[in-house]
């Protein structure tokens, strides 16, 4: 299985496995787009789309995803009730998730299109599952 590592500064390098199904939810196709692009870039092939939290909901009941990447400003569910309702359904509550949401100042649309900026978040996220305690079967 593919494998990542990526350094992350002030900490050892960390594996990450390129073969997670990723869902990238964002009414914007563009966006998808580019999250898609930098994602590949970062070695991630298994990506999903949504297009609405109602949609994203519905994909994440029949298909386990290692991460989810959402924007917060969607209709008619946003982002937050999306990460909200997946908290509460236990088969989904682990699920690794991001929020993102757009800036208007042009240096953040510039750092956010920075694969570097991406990476950061997946670790973050992925490394506190990985060293979240397991709860008991």
């Amino acid at each position: 299985m593919p494998t990542g590592y990526w350094n992350v500064p002030g900490q050892n390098a960390m594996a990450v496995e390129a073969t997670i199904p990723i869902l990238i939810v964002d009414d914007y196709k563009t966006m998808i787009r580019i999250v898609r692009n930098l994602l590949r870039q970062l070695g991630f092939e298994h990506i999903d789309e949504a297009s609405d939290g109602t949609m994203a909901l519905a994909k994440m009941h029949t298909r386990s995803y290692g991460l989810v990447i959402s924007d917060w400003n969607l209709e008619p569910m946003t982002g937050y009730d999306l990460l909200q309702e997946v908290r509460k359904d236990p088969n989904l509550a682990s699920t690794p998730f991001i929020l993102v949401t757009a800036e208007s100042k042009i240096e953040n649309v510039i750092a956010a299109k920075n694969a570097h900026t991406l990476k950061s978040k997946i670790d973050a996220v992925l490394g506190a599952k990985e060293a979240a305690p397991r709860p008991a079967a």
